[in-house]
């Protein structure tokens, strides 16, 4: 299998808990809170490695929250290299309202990072990658850090026959998108989709002649765009496919791309066809949403789908 390396420069100690309603005022009395490692990267690998397969993760760490974070992972059997983070490592909160099942999801920014620590951190990524990696670079880059970071870091794995996996969001995509130092994929939801295009993606056609855009521009050899409950498009220079989502209860989405992300890279690493990784994601993102808070998808959920997600050409 082709190794696959997953980097999160900006983890967090993911907590969920629940309320009976949420509401202004008054002191709201929660449930005991679950605690996951999150962030883009580590969700990555947590999903990779519930499939069957295996992912190092690239993490960067810091203060007491990094500990605990960090002794997460170890429980969780996760195979990966620390990398030390300036100041605390963030948290994040999800809280379910019973009432009405809502959810709140509060996202800290995570502390400030020099260009001399990202620069760091490019270099250790690339020599842990080794050659030929996979190297999925997935969630928000940390305050501080150049947007061009995801471009420098695929220029510099192309050099040793590596390949980037991107899924990032804000002005980094918004660079991603623009750039001549091509990722090997390039995701985003139908939202980021939109705020690039500068207008709607009505129709699956839309979103696959906008993806197919990005692809001649030289953003990346392959653009993957979510359409939510619809399903995925994905687009290279030479065809374009729809991957349709299969009809389950909704929970949760949070995981659901990172859970994507994880399957289809997967699929790629054992070789299998693009057409088939895009299947295989499309069924881990519709397995991710049946499940509570920041819990990610079940393996055994994913391959029951798997058939529901069928893929063909648009």
């Amino acid at each position: 299998m082709t190794p696959i390396l997953t980097v999160t420069l900006n983890p967090a100690l993911d907590l969920a808990t629940s309320a009976e309603a949420v509401r202004p005022g008054p002191k709201l009395r929660c449930d005991e809170p679950r605690a996951d490692p999150g962030g883009g990267g580590i969700n990555v690998s947590r999903m990779i490695q519930r499939l069957g397969g295996q992912a190092r993760a690239f993490v960067a760490l810091g203060g007491a929250t990094g500990v605990r974070l960090s002794g997460l992972l170890e429980r969780e059997g996760i195979d990966f290299v620390p990398f030390p983070g300036p100041g605390e490592t963030r948290e994040s909160l999800s809280v379910s309202d019973r009432a009405t099942g809502g959810q709140y999801r509060f996202v800290m920014p995570g502390p400030h990072w020099t260009k001399i620590r990202g620069e760091a951190a490019t270099r250790a990524v690339v020599r842990e990658a080794g050659a030929g990696a996979l190297v999925v670079l997935s969630g928000s880059l940390p305050p501080g850090l150049g947007h061009d970071l995801p471009a420098t870091l695929a220029a510099r794995l192309a050099r040793h026959g590596g390949r980037l996996v991107l899924d990032t969001s804000g002005a980094a995509l918004a660079h991603a998108a623009a750039s001549q130092q091509p990722a090997f994929v390039l995701r985003m939801d139908e939202h980021e989709a939109a705020a690039l295009a500068g207008s709607r993606l009505k129709t699956r056609g839309d979103t696959a002649d906008f993806a197919e855009a990005l692809v001649r521009g030289g953003a990346a050899e392959v653009v993957v765009i979510a359409r939510g409950a619809d399903g995925s498009v994905m687009a290279t220079r030479d065809a374009r496919w729809f991957a349709k989502a299969a009809d389950v209860p909704v929970r949760s989405k949070v995981g659901a791309g990172d859970s994507f992300l994880a399957a289809f890279t997967l699929a790629l690493a054992r070789g299998r066809t693009l057409s088939r990784g895009l299947q295989e994601g499309m069924a881990a993102a519709s397995a991710a949403v049946m499940t509570e808070a920041t819990e990610l998808a079940r393996a055994s959920d994913v391959r029951r789908l798997v058939a529901a997600c069928q893929v063909g050409p648009v």
